[in-house]
């Protein structure tokens, strides 16, 4: 099923050039044999590049994503447990975080037009989390407690900002543009080559070629594409953004309870 995804209109569109291009080589006697190591060296090189980048920035999310929630889990362990009246602290860390997690992967599947709104409301969330310390530090948690605490916040903030990068840019624009032309005008510039095929083996074996150049060639580019954007959903290699089922054990209006000796 996924495999079929990655052909769609734009590879039929593609394929559909090159074999009414394959039509007008053969019907006018145009062939050649074009050295297909060109296709190797000016588009498979650069998108296997490109693919490779994309692949690289997935990983990256799902690492600073996976400390996004060490982390919240962190501030409301330390909530919970360094100080009294654990029924206040850890429930009010629970909602903040849950809050915190949810606007940040708000604000990565936002649109370019409601990332602004979409990161101030999780700056909102980091700026409760401070207030929140500073109610710790007024219930009695020593300074070095309270600047633990504040380091835990910090690397909230550090990994949300390597999110927002990751977000923001992307492979190179001038070489994402320099394989999208070629890849789309290569199986139509290698007419004169199916249609030499054609004259040797047959056409239906020079229509087959067509064929399979512009499958492989926009069928990578669909790939790329897919994976360009780790969290806009499109793709089945996304990054899953379902915030809802990340943090479901962080209680919110329970008070703590040990675990059984």
């Amino acid at each position: 099923m996924n495999f079929v995804r990655i052909f769609d209109w734009h590879v039929l569109l593609v394929t559909a050039f090159a074999c009414a291009a394959t039509y007008l080589c053969i019907d006018n006697e145009i062939a050649a044999d074009l050295p297909t190591s060109l296709i190797a060296v000016a588009i498979v090189f650069p998108i296997v590049f490109s693919i490779n980048a994309a692949y690289t920035r997935r990983e990256e999310a799902l690492r600073y994503l996976g400390l996004v929630r060490a982390t919240i889990a962190s501030l409301y362990l330390a909530h919970r447990d360094w100080v009294g009246a654990p029924q206040t602290h850890g429930p009010r860390a629970a909602k903040i975080g849950r809050k915190l997690y949810a606007s940040i992967c708000e604000a990565l599947a936002a649109d370019t037009q409601d990332q602004p709104t979409a990161r101030l409301k999780v700056r909102a969330c980091f700026s409760a989390f401070s207030h929140s310390i500073e109610d710790l530090r007024a219930a009695g948690l020593s300074s070095t407690e309270v600047s633990r605490v504040n380091n835990y916040l910090n690397l909230a903030i550090t990994d949300f900002e390597r999110l927002r990068a990751i977000s923001d840019y992307r492979t190179p624009a001038s070489l994402r543009a320099y394989s999208k032309v070629y890849l789309n005008i290569f199986p139509m510039l290698f007419a004169p080559l199916y249609a030499s095929i054609a004259a040797t083996a047959g056409e239906p074996f020079g229509y087959a070629m067509a064929v399979a150049f512009a499958f492989v060639l926009v069928g990578l580019d669909n790939i790329q594409d897919a994976l360009e954007n780790p969290f806009d959903g499109i793709g089945v290699d996304d990054v899953d953004l379902e915030a809802d089922g990340e943090l479901y054990w962080l209680p919110e209006d329970k008070p703590h309870t040990r675990a059984p000796d």
